[in-house]
């Protein structure tokens, strides 16, 4: 017998500034669904997410969530004001005695529930929210956003987590690693239509390049039924001298439809430009380190960054990776070593804290208000890249309409407040870029164009992300800062990364258990095994198989044959790293053989 869906949307239309969102929106999520939200910046994404858990009204429609039914949302900005504590918030629509649940999800997300909420960041708010709903695991979860403010290892934890839950959820996120790994639907939101695709976000892009492409063609044979019907109506009516009203009532349903279409929006006018060439060193650290109280963050770490390079951070959080970019340009001195940068440096950051940005100025204030960017004796001009250009028109290379241009940075969609905080960037010429968290809001689109931008910058680029794919798609080199002062340089994106690091310490477990016996644990037995057994038996498959996973990936690698003559310290790494994987998969079987065994 078919279950009843958990959620239906009939009808749906909602207006906002005299402008359609939706309009007869038809929406339908069945148990066990995984579905990726996905469309532009400003599409109305957070909108529908807000209508399906029932915080925004529609104009018209129906909502139906069936009696008994529990759907949960994760809000952007929780209002805490009635909680003294983070843990007081996230665990307040839990049972009384199942409190302990917003610790366990706490330590994976990595926030303190005893944090008071009045010295509380806005990430931090943001995790306790997100934490609140992964501990009441409602039967649908709507998720806008959940990796912002996460660093990798919890953005892992909550796939993981979201991996094994039984509860549907719709996921909105920037995270293309993070929505392949967990949508099996895919719904796009494109100009107030709303299209499903029962398949998850990996072919999303073939699958929207080939609707874009139809329906190009459509509009093209609809361009030349016009031009031909226009014809008639000038020649054919003129030889006859008798006017045939339906077809000319025709043309103008025909001109009528096309101008009812809407134009796709376009993407952001993105461009780098280094008119000054650095020297061929960037930079170079010789033994740098760097305590705070008794936390050491950096210790005897040495890189040399040339030319070109695209340099990626990533470790956790508070690990002290913003730290280590201060010391590499020259913004805070290393306790002990030294660092020296190169020659004709002109610096340019993107801050992930929006501190650029004046919430309270308008857009046009932001820009025309910028020392670098003011062109003397006016005030409706910005300076791009050396040549002045209305402030308007350059708002509208990054997407802006014109009654934007005076509203406040405030009412601006995270996305918005990136795409402006790059146009600023944007305006100046350099050929040193520090991007904190460049991908936090942007759409899929922009972070493609950001992308190729990034390729195409003669300059050279320090990156902070926790955006996996991202991180592959443009780094040259990662530097992982792995906790008590630890930092290595590893050659590669994240991938790479990921093959060459050690082993987690579960992995280490795994090679060394065949050569221990088997512990007799004092808990009560379930078919032969332990209830630790028996979870352990359930585990060991996708264990053997990230292992199998791993060993091709670095197999692949090393089966380049310039590889050990170009970068015999990589080959070396990796030689290494098939080689203690291969010891772990063959614990991993053993000690499956021996569970399965004992399991009858």
């Amino acid at each position: 017998m078919a279950r009843a869906p958990l959620l239906q949307l009939s009808g749906i239309s909602l207006t906002f500034g005299g402008n359609p969102v939706f309009d007869n929106l038809d929406l339908v999520v069945q148990p066990g669904d995984r579905v990726a939200l996905v469309g532009r910046n400003g599409s109305g994404k957070s909108t529908l997410m807000k209508v399906m858990a029932g915080l925004v009204e529609p104009d018209a429609g129906l909502r139906v969530v069936p009696p008994g039914v529990t759907v949960g949302y994760m809000e952007q900005d929780p209002d805490l004001s009635a909680y003294a504590t983070l843990g007081d918030y996230a665990a307040s629509g839990l049972p009384e005695g199942e409190a302990y649940k917003v610790s366990v999800v706490a330590e994976g997300l990595k926030f303190n529930p005893e944090t008071p909420v009045a010295t509380a960041s806005g990430g931090e708010r943001r995790r306790a929210a997100l934490a609140k709903l992964m501990a009441e695991a409602p039967e649908l979860m709507l998720l806008d956003e959940p990796t912002n403010h996460l660093d990798i290892q919890a953005i892992e934890w909550l796939e993981a987590e979201l991996t094994a839950t039984r509860s549907a959820f719709v996921l909105i996120s920037h995270d293309r690693a993070f929505l392949r790994a967990l949508s099996k639907a895919t719904l796009w939101i494109d100009r107030g239509e709303v299209r499903r695709r029962e398949s998850g976000f990996e072919g999303f892009e073939d699958w929207r390049e080939t609707i874009w492409a139809e329906e190009d063609e459509a509009r093209h044979k609809l361009d030349r039924k016009i031009k031909h019907e226009a014809k008639w109506a000038v020649e054919g009516i003129s030889a006859r001298r008798k006017r045939n009203m339906g077809r000319v009532r025709a043309l103008q349903a025909l001109r009528a439809e096309r101008a009812g279409q809407i134009r796709r929006q376009g993407t952001a006018a993105l461009e780098l430009e280094s008119t000054t060439t650095s020297g061929k060193k960037v930079i170079e650290a010789v033994g740098i380190s760097k305590t705070y109280g008794d936390k050491t963050l950096i210790r005897n770490f040495d890189l040399r960054i040339l030319r070109g390079d695209r340099v990626a951070f990533v470790g956790p959080n508070g690990v002290g990776k913003t730290t280590l970019l201060k010391m590499l340009v020259g913004e805070i001195a290393p306790d002990t070593g030294s660092v020296s940068l190169g020659t004709n440096l002109e610096i340019a950051v993107f801050d992930q804290t929006r501190a650029q940005l004046d919430p309270e100025a308008s857009l046009w204030e932001n820009l025309t208000g910028d020392p670098l960017m003011k062109v003397s004796g006016t005030s409706d001009q910005v300076l791009v890249r050396g040549t002045p250009k209305h402030v308007v028109a350059y708002l509208k290379d990054f997407l802006f309409d014109e009654r934007q241009a005076r509203a406040p940075v405030k009412a601006l969609s995270g996305g918005e407040k990136a795409r402006l905080l790059l146009a600023k960037l944007m305006a100046k010429s350099s050929n040193l870029l520090i991007l904190d968290e460049p991908t936090n809001d942007l759409d899929v689109e922009t972070l493609d164009l950001l992308q190729d931008i990034l390729g195409e910058y003669d300059g050279t680029v320090l990156l902070v992300s926790h955006d996996r794919d991202f991180i592959d798609r443009v780094a040259t080199a990662t530097v992982a800062l792995e906790g008590k002062g630890r930092a290595t340089a590893y050659p590669g994106g994240w991938s790479d990364y990921a093959a060459q690091r050690p082993a987690p310490v579960e992995e280490v477990a795994v090679k060394t258990a065949a050569s221990q016996p088997v512990l007799k644990a004092d808990v009560k037995k379930v078919d032969g095994l332990s209830f630790t057994e028996k979870k352990r038996l359930e585990a060991l498959p996708g264990v053997m198989e990230k292992l199998e996973s791993e060993i091709a990936k670095l197999s692949t690698l090393i089966a380049d044959p310039d590889l050990f003559s170009r970068e015999p310290a990589k080959f070396a790494k990796a030689t290494a790293a098939i080689a203690e994987r291969q010891t772990a998969l063959a614990a991993a079987e053993e000690e499956w053989l021996v569970l399965e065994e004992k399991n009858g």
